[in-house]
């Protein structure tokens, strides 16, 4: 069976597990603990970030590169198209996507966060122990945004990606206002791109993500909450419901769990 080393928030996780879904493949997931995690991820695959994907005894990383592994190596649903204008098209949303949507969602998220604690608790997975719940949501406020600004994520740039986010979703929705995909008539990377990385922004309404049911449909208020961006999301919501898995259960029996890294 294939492994993902992921952790359950990344977008770029949800792309592949998207991809993996919409593929048909199965696959178990191998949570990643941001920080020690990252540690033992490197001594198994000399790579950090997650996510990386284990099939048989080869290591890939970087959700870019495992999609274009899957369709290489398991070509049934094919994401990539082979005719050289779809590719192109294809490969150039599906990069701008990684770039924009992916990054800008962070920075969104993140003023999010620092303002909120419940929010942040709320963000963890189910499985997280509640003591680490707790240590999470109380981390001040203060120091969330010092942090921040350690980062890069000066409310100057938060705000710049958050007008960005705003032109980048106008943008997508004029394109699908004549087409049921990106790219025409058929799913392409481009939409499971574009689809997977507006996690951030607006969480899907199915049980598709192991994070509190509460917070299903529910996201950034400035894009969730607002009415110009409700055909992106409803396009979004739609292509979930046919290609995206629900979760079983977000706790199952012992011996078919998502295994965790542990570090001694």
């Amino acid at each position: 069976m294939l492994e993902l080393y992921q952790w359950e928030l990344s977008q770029y996780s949800e792309k592949v597990r998207l991809i993996l879904d919409f593929k048909g493949l199965d696959y178990r997931k191998i949570e990643v603990t941001p920080g020690i995690g990252q540690v033992e991820l490197f001594r198994l695959t000399g790579q950090k970030q997650v996510p990386v994907l284990k099939d048989r005894n080869r290591y890939i990383a970087d959700s870019t590169e495992i999609a274009k592994y899957l369709d290489l190596e398991y070509p049934d649903r094919p994401i990539i198209p082979q005719d050289p204008k779809k590719r192109g098209l294809t490969l150039l949303i599906e990069e701008w996507a990684d770039e924009s949507i992916g990054i800008k969602g962070r920075k969104a998220l993140f003023a999010a966060i620092s303002q909120d604690q419940n929010f942040r608790k709320s963000l963890l997975p189910t499985s997280t122990p509640d003591i680490f719940k707790s240590l999470v949501g109380g981390v001040p406020t203060d120091l969330l945004t010092v942090l921040g600004f350690g980062v890069g994520y000066s409310p100057d740039i938060i705000q710049s990606a958050i007008a960005s986010l705003k032109q980048d979703l106008e943008a997508v929705t004029l394109l699908l206002a004549d087409s049921p995909y990106l790219t025409g008539d058929e799913p392409t990377l481009a939409d499971l791109a574009v689809a997977s990385l507006s996690i951030l922004l607006k969480f899907p309404s199915g049980p598709y993500l192991d994070l509190p049911a509460s917070i299903r449909g529910k996201g950034l208020p400035i894009f969730s909450e607002n009415i110009d961006y409700e055909p992106f999301f409803t396009w979004r919501d739609r292509l979930y419901a046919q290609f995206r898995k629900p979760l079983i259960s977000t706790t199952p029996p012992t011996g078919s769990a998502p295994t965790s890294i542990q570090i001694d």
